[in-house]
């Protein structure tokens, strides 16, 4: 379908659903209007998704606050648009799994090194894809090294980061480095099924399949170079790794359990919706409060995989190289979720309220100040991290005070422009696996189908969507990173 409704342009940068406009759906009207982060060229692809749709009908949820948003890399989803952003007042709003998505707290981990990428010559990367590749496992149905007991996985679901660091895989200070120090408190397994804990007891610890991945990259350019150096960045060609993935088939179980309990909720607190999928409870509802609960041990299920798989990142570069992790300052700059629901405090309308954010493919980028950046931040702002497609660059930016009129959100990645069976029609995995290594970029992909679907053409371009960020001012671009070897999950 293409969207035929309103997109009036208020700048270079943004383009306005009114409040007035009613689509298909009778009495029902938008409590806000929709703004969506976009320039001249994207605003046409997002016409053809009718994403927007998905917009406006989330500025009919009950007790929504501000406008409901959309960032450049929008795409149709589950109720909600991938890309959107909204906030729900702590009284009156409701929380809606299909905001925050099935892959709950999938995110994204930066890994610095002191390594130059002068020092890892074509093999040398070729070497240390695979031996990660080894280490970490990865594609569809993918169980981890570690099988967990009934106690162990209900200790990841209740600390998060903080039980693999305790159990001896990784350092002390990551978990400072992560967003939320990687734990959410709210967390309560008694609101998740048996079936959700049976998927995730051999998952923590996979990559798991679809866009998922883990890339060794070079810095290529340094546009704020006192940002770059206060996150531990310092010279052209330095080594980087980043991490891709989220709570594996235990956060989908999560949010298609709890889905079914809040579709009958909607009926019991006589909730009127657009969208069946936009299916919600008040926020503090019993309905809502289980919801929160499990989705935060779905959140703390994600920082402990990603934790687990830093681990064996350092293992693998120490096998290869020779040399100890520490000896290599393999550090984490940052972890960020990108699809998660959080109770903030924001200025909306002049006036600081707590608020529940739902960003589904979209991520914190909290600006100077802010109690919950590091403090070895704090004064810069948040680092916040951008991947593209496998074939082209990803970005490391900064959270700005500008982004309050976002609910300190911006983009999370490229965001499709196809969808994956398409791409299937389109490309062969060879093909892709050749090009790519034609542009200098080895690619080890669990399956040649997931290369032909994760193909560097199926997705927008990842430089458009971070221009548009960076120039409406919600974060600001710091360092471009260039992938030089890939893991595909």
């Amino acid at each position: 379908m293409t969207w035929n409704g309103p997109l009036n342009k208020i700048d270079d940068y943004r383009y306005e659903i009114p409040q007035t406009y009613h689509g298909e759906h009778g009495n029902l009207k938008m409590r806000t209007s929709g703004m969506i982060y976009a320039d001249d060229s994207m605003i046409q692809n997002i016409r053809m998704d009718n994403a927007p749709e998905q917009v406006a009908n989330s500025t009919m949820l009950p007790g929504i606050v501000g406008k409901a948003l959309a960032m450049p890399d929008i795409h149709w989803g589950y109720g909600f648009p991938i890309g959107g952003v909204t906030a729900m007042d702590f009284e009156k709003g409701v929380i809606s799994p299909g905001g925050v998505g099935f892959d709950i707290n999938c995110g994204i981990r930066l890994v610095r090194t002191n390594l130059d990428s002068a020092d890892l010559n074509e093999r040398g990367i070729k070497n240390l894809v695979n031996k990660m590749f080894e280490n970490v496992p990865s594609g569809l149905g993918s169980k981890a090294k570690v099988r967990l007991s009934r106690k162990e996985l209900d200790d990841v679901l209740t600390m998060g980061a903080r039980s693999p660091v305790e159990n001896g895989y990784g350092w002390d200070e990551d978990t400072e480095f992560l967003e939320e120090n990687g734990c959410l408190d709210s967390a309560d397994i008694n609101c998740v099924s048996e079936r959700a804990k049976q998927r995730g007891m051999s998952q923590v610890g996979s990559l798991g399949a679809g866009n998922h991945f883990l890339e060794i990259q070079k810095v290529s350019e340094i546009y704020d170079p006192a940002a770059a150096k206060v996150f531990g960045v310092s010279k052209i060609g330095q080594i980087m790794v980043m991490i891709h993935t989220g709570s594996r088939g235990f956060g989908h179980q999560v949010c298609t359990d709890h889905l079914r309990v809040l579709e009958q909720a909607v009926k019991k607190y006589d909730i009127w919706l657009p969208d069946r999928q936009l299916a919600c409870a008040p926020i503090n509802s019993h309905e809502g409060q289980r919801y929160l609960k499990a989705m935060a041990c779905a959140a703390n299920f994600a920082w402990a995989n990603r934790q687990l798989i830093v681990h064996w990142i350092r293992e693998s570069f120490e096998k290869v190289l020779g040399d100890s992790a520490e000896n290599m300052d393999m550090g984490i700059v940052y972890d960020v979720c990108h699809n998660i629901a959080k109770f903030e405090e924001h200025m909306i309308d002049g006036e600081k309220k707590k608020v529940c954010v739902h960003r589904k493919g979209a991520t914190r980028a909290f600006g100077p100040g802010k109690k919950e950046i590091p403090l070895k931040y704090r004064d810069i702002g948040q680092p916040v991290l951008i991947p593209g497609d496998m074939g082209t660059e990803s970005y490391l930016l900064r959270g700005t005070n500008g982004s309050e009129e976002t609910f300190g959100s911006t983009c999370h990645g490229a965001g499709r422009v196809m969808s994956r069976h398409q791409a299937r029609k389109r490309w062969r995995g060879e093909e892709i696996v050749k090009n790519l290594k034609n542009k200098g970029i080895y690619i080890h992909p669990a399956s040649l189908k997931v290369a032909a679907e994760e193909a560097p053409d199926a997705y927008k371009d990842i430089k458009n969507v971070v221009e548009i960020t960076d120039g409406a001012g919600i974060s600001k671009k710091v360092v471009k990173l260039v992938p030089l070897g890939v893991v595909k999950g």
